[in-house]
């Protein structure tokens, strides 16, 4: 039986993970840590409540006092990082919480575990720091270049994109100079259940379901690989069972689109929807599809960020070798189960959807990468 730490399990990618976990390794101590800032929600873990397995800490991954007694009271032998900033559009606005978060936070962690897995009598007999990270801290791509693969050089572009690279430095140190097993992956974008409002796909949906503009950065011609948020957690299993301690594994969808494409995907899925179920017009009157009009109408572009990335694409052909890693849904199904899941917790997104954090779309212009 494993004990282990998720920092951030509150959030998106997060408590879509600690789910899985309970449900693959039931056997397995669950503790989840998080800030609850505002992409942190204990809504998204409810299902675990009452297992005897789990237990939820509100704090912080600076408080290195609190790591410490957690690590030492729940035995840790497993840290999942996924605590960070994440959102580009906050980190071109709002640098310092990145860094104070992304590296500063990182750093905090790889300390206490260092002290509390390396340097004590009573340390563990085995134990693993897996780091999750993203393809954006090796750049763009241009239209003909090849995918990222785990080779490829670190050139973030954004504030956000750099404090992850200055992580992901931070965990190959502390295993290259302490000894510290750790493992590191580096996702494509993802999406799908408790991702919160901010993001390109929910976003959309969002304001499709409320006749609020779907803005689109440029001229929507930007490229992402996108990865269903189940087939990240699988992956990092994975690393986590099988990869070679110290290595980092890219792990992607295999699912390529430019933005505009995706809006577009989105506004048919939701006019054929409503076209099917004749209930969802009451129950969302102020979108275009209940009055029988395109949601394609709702589409406005907006001038670009800065320093936009063109094109990020994930190889994953390590990780498919010697993880056996593959992507189950395809962009088609996984989006199918995000409407879904979407259309059936309208409770959840309007929860978290306040009108301060509408505000800040509005004004920022976010376009939901």
């Amino acid at each position: 039986m494993r004990s282990l730490l998720v920092t951030g399990g509150a959030g998106f990618i997060g408590s879509n993970f600690a789910l899985y976990w309970a449900e693959k390794y039931p056997d397995d101590r669950l503790v989840i840590l998080d800030a609850l800032t505002y992409a942190g929600n204990k809504a998204n873990l409810v299902e675990l409540e009452g297992l005897d397995t789990y237990r939820f800490v509100h704090g912080d991954i600076g408080d290195q006092a609190l790591i410490e007694s957690l690590m030492l009271d729940e035995k840790i032998d497993l840290i999942v990082h996924f605590a960070a900033e994440s959102h580009v559009d906050r980190s071109i606005h709002e640098p310092d919480a990145f860094i104070q978060t992304n590296v500063l936070g990182t750093h905090n962690l790889l300390k206490v575990a260092r002290e509390v897995w390396l340097e004590r009598d009573d340390a563990p007999s085995w134990h693993r720091f897996q780091h999750v990270s993203t393809d954006e801290v090796y750049g763009t791509l241009g239209p003909d270049d090849p995918a990222f693969t785990e080779s490829t050089a670190y050139a973030p572009n954004s504030p956000y994109a750099a404090s992850k690279a200055a992580s992901d430095h931070l965990v190959r140190a502390y295993h290259h100079t302490f000894g510290l097993q750790v493992t590191t992956s580096n996702c494509s974008n993802n999406y799908g259940p408790y991702q919160f409002p901010e993001k390109l796909i929910p976003l959309m949906i969002v304001n499709a379901l409320t006749g609020k503009p779907m803005p689109v950065y440029g001229d929507g011609s930007n490229i992402r690989d996108w990865l269903y948020v189940d087939d990240h957690c699988r992956g990092i299993d994975l690393v986590i069972e099988k990869g070679a301690i110290g290595e980092t594994y890219n792990i992607g969808g295999n699912n390529e689109w430019t933005n505009i494409d995706i809006v577009k995907q989105i506004c048919t899925h939701i006019d054929n929807i409503f076209a099917a179920d004749s209930e969802l017009r009451s129950t969302f009157p102020d979108a275009p599809a209940a009055a029988g009009k395109p949601t394609e109408s709702l589409i406005t572009y907006v001038k670009d960020r800065l320093g936009h990335d063109w094109r990020y694409a994930i190889d994953a052909t390590r990780a498919t070798n010697e993880l056996n890693y593959e992507p189950v849904e395809t962009f088609e199904s996984g989006l199918q189960r995000t409407l879904k899941w979407m259309l059936d917790n309208e409770s959840w997104w309007r929860a978290v959807m306040d009108g301060s954090y509408r505000d800040w779309i509005e004004k920022n212009y976010s376009a939901g990468e």
